[in-house]
């Protein structure tokens, strides 16, 4: 019989008891997720797929480092309510891969941001910050202001349709079509007017 004594003198068996432990401590909080209602169907008739320019926007976001400063997650407390919006849901991120969740905030929340301001506003603090907001730390991203160049956006697309996300045929075949004579600043503009746009229109 085990005793911790001999547990703890032998660092092999120590290790091996540790592994296991931790695996089967997060299998029993991981797996019934992929079975709850709630962290598998949209929230509601407007969570919907990226379109084309949203996704490659989504990807420049991603890119760009943005996650590195601006989390995509609104905690159920008082104060993030009051200040960002509705707290984040699951199912408003079940067409993520992977999604934007975070607690890093050098920069506020972006969770709700979209039609909170206008186009024109996003391409000044994008290209400048301290142009609207004069006390900003953000680098100023002036290269994105370029001729959007993604030629593997359909195949972006296809990969997303094998873990679930709806596209169609159709969808897929329009999607170079969506995304032409755009710019980078563009598409990401597009990505952060759609963050949380489903559940503030739903309520």
């Amino acid at each position: 019989m085990l005793s911790h004594e001999k547990i703890e003198k032998n660092v092999g068996l120590m290790i091996v008891l540790t592994v296991l432990t931790v695996s089967v401590g997060g299998l029993v909080e991981i797996v019934p997720l992929f079975f709850q209602k709630s962290t598998t169907t949209p929230a509601n008739e407007l969570v919907k797929p990226y379109d084309p320019l949203r996704l490659v926007g989504r990807d420049i976001y991603i890119r760009e480092g943005c996650y590195n400063c601006h989390s995509q997650m609104i905690r159920p407390f008082r104060a993030e309510t009051e200040r960002y919006g509705h707290y984040s849901v699951a199912g408003e991120f079940v067409y993520d891969h992977p999604f934007q969740w975070g607690s890093k905030r050098t920069g506020p929340d972006l969770a709700r941001v979209g039609g909170r301001y206008s186009d024109l506003w996003h391409r000044e603090h994008l290209l400048n910050p301290r142009n609207v907001v004069p006390e900003s730390n953000m680098p100023a991203y002036f290269w994105l202001d370029r001729p959007l160049n993604e030629p593997h956006v359909q195949d972006k697309m296809r990969a997303l349709r094998k873990v679930g996300v709806p596209y169609t045929d159709a969808e897929i075949a329009g999607a170079f079509d969506a995304i032409k004579d755009k710019t980078e600043l563009e598409a990401l503009i597009a990505y952060l007017q759609g963050l949380g746009t489903a559940i503030k229109q739903a309520r």
